[in-house]
């Protein structure tokens, strides 16, 4: 999905209205129906039965879309409350006429329209609270009530979920910089289009996950309005349209044969959780070649996988001629290959790996222990027969091209688009922000996933996703794309679940079937 300015947002708004006879109230209406939508499926992700919420309005349209939502979720029968970082006299036009609906359908409304007031103020207790203070008019540091209202929000937050309306206030919208106070969200639902500063790096503490609110813009016109950036977000829209419904008569040969290489003496679970995760995420055939000392676990804990115990060496690694000696004579059915998780650093792990980046003709991802024995020699990626997605995390990348975390860190955009063009490859950078860069598309970042995410095997079981949607066809940067949204999505409805801290990779497996129903009927 493309990203706009906020002029652009301005401008599509004022088209809307003029060209479409779409009126203000009616944008404003559907913003607050939208909002509403997104907070009553976040209540029901993290099990709240009877949610209360409490939305925090400010003065201009962005708490006009507040009050609309405060009266929908009233509709609803939730039990909600409206305070103003303002007075009641303060509102005018469009968000006036959104408070007074709010007001006759017996919302309850505090007003606190100076500093002092959000001082004295006290947490009610939510299980979710609304950001509607500041919106993407807004510019420079938050002023008066409305920094009460940020610090009352941010405070909330140790005991409740945020959910923030168009942007986090006191967060540019363009920028993506804070200059000030700002709301640091759980879910950012933001308006019509996603603005450019919502996926910054500066601005990853503060957005979370981010929502699009559909208001009805019409899609030619939104087109009209190309994206001022090499970039774009990772959404569900996007997602659902690479997954095509799977004909009635199709066979488990229909959605590809994925192999998988790795795995070591003493570590046996990166290679078992890439292997579930590759059945979870649609494969039809999952084979794993891992040392023969580990192939009895890995086979008892994958049981959907066909397990080879291959030759190890010394050290209990897979044997530099694994490929020539085991995966050969599986090559000429394969749709796509896999190695690295727990493959081990050692000697032979390097020559292994150069060996199938020559040999290798299905679609080939790089990962973990793969990655690490080419540091410093990207030049091999350039050597492979076949597509290739990396999959590093910031050091693996740093050391792949003599970098350091640092640098990379500053200049994730930059860095990962420089090495797919320069290796010819697929690159997903994980972390805050997963990015997937190909030489010829737009840059794109995922929103979805959370901190609880930061835990031994996560990159394991993404490994496995995108191995086996590449191997049911799609182009690689397809593949990326939707393999880290749906791992993030994942891993966000455990979080609400059951928690982050709590989160582990495991978890992401088992939640993965219900990530694809997020974004198919099917």
């Amino acid at each position: 999905m493309k990203l706009i300015s906020v002029a652009q947002m301005r401008e599509i708004e004022r088209r809307a209205m003029e060209e479409f006879t779409i009126g203000g109230e009616e944008l404003m209406d559907r913003a607050g129906e939208g909002l509403a939508e997104v907070v009553e499926r976040l209540a029901e992700a993290a099990g709240f039965q009877q949610p209360f919420v409490h939305l925090i309005a400010g003065r201009g349209n962005n708490g006009g879309d507040a009050c609309a939502a405060a009266y929908y979720l009233k509709q609803h029968d939730v039990d909600v409350e409206l305070w103003l970082a303002g007075a009641k006299s303060d509102i005018q036009g469009d968000a006036l006429k959104q408070l007074s609906r709010a007001r006759q359908a017996e919302v309850p409304l505090v007003e606190l329209p100076t500093m002092e007031d959000w001082d004295r103020a006290h947490a009610l207790g939510a299980d979710i609270v609304v950001d509607g203070v500041l919106g993407i008019g807004a510019s420079g540091p938050a002023r008066g009530p409305a920094v009460g209202a940020i610090q009352y929000i941010n405070a909330c937050a140790r005991e409740a979920l945020v959910v923030a309306l168009d942007v986090p206030s006191g967060l540019d919208a363009d920028t993506g910089r804070a200059e000030g106070e700002a709301v640091r969200a759980d879910v950012t639902a933001t308006i019509g289009l996603p603005k450019l500063g919502l996926v910054e790096t500066s601005a990853l503490e503060y957005v979370g996950a981010l929502e699009v609110v559909d208001i009805g813009i019409p899609p030619a016109l939104a087109a009209e309005f190309p994206s001022e950036t090499e970039r774009e977000l990772i959404f569900r829209t996007d997602c659902q349209a690479l997954l095509p419904r799977r004909p009635r008569a199709a066979h488990k040969g229909r959605f590809g044969h994925v192999l998988l290489l790795g795995g070591a003496r003493g570590y046996a679970g990166a290679i078992t959780l890439a292997a579930r995760a590759a059945s979870r995420a649609g494969a039809g055939l999952v084979s794993v070649v891992t040392p023969i000392s580990i192939a009895p676990i890995v086979a008892g804990a994958a049981l959907e996988s066909m397990v080879h115990g291959a030759e190890e060496t010394e050290l209990g690694s897979l044997a530099a001629d694994t490929w020539k000696n085991y995966c050969k004579p599986l090559e000429e059915n394969l749709s796509a290959v896999l190695i690295g998780p727990g493959l081990t650093r050692e000697p032979e792990s390097l020559a292994l790996v150069r060996y199938v980046l020559r040999s290798c003709d299905a679609p080939l991802v790089l990962d973990a222990d793969a990655l690490s024995v080419l540091a410093g020699q990207p030049d091999w990626l350039n050597k492979a027969r076949s597509p290739v997605v990396i999959t590093p995390h910031p050091g693996e990348l740093a050391a792949l091209f003599g970098q350091t975390v640092e640098e990379v860190q500053a200049d994730r955009y930059g860095m990962a688009l420089a090495a797919a063009k320069f290796a010819n490859v697929t690159v997903v950078l994980k972390g805050a922000g997963t990015l997937v860069a190909e030489k010829g598309q737009p840059t794109a970042i995922n929103l979805t996933g959370n901190p609880g995410m930061a835990t031994g095997g996560a990159g394991d079981v993404l490994a496995g996703i995108l191995t086996a949607l590449l191997g049911q066809g799609l182009a690689p940067y397809d593949a990326a794309r939707l393999a880290v949204y749906l791992h993030g999505r994942a891993g966000d409805m455990v979080a609400w679940r059951k928690s982050q801290a709590g989160l582990i990779a495991g978890d992401l497996v088992d939640e993965l079937p219900f990530a694809f129903r997020d974004i198919s009927v099917r």
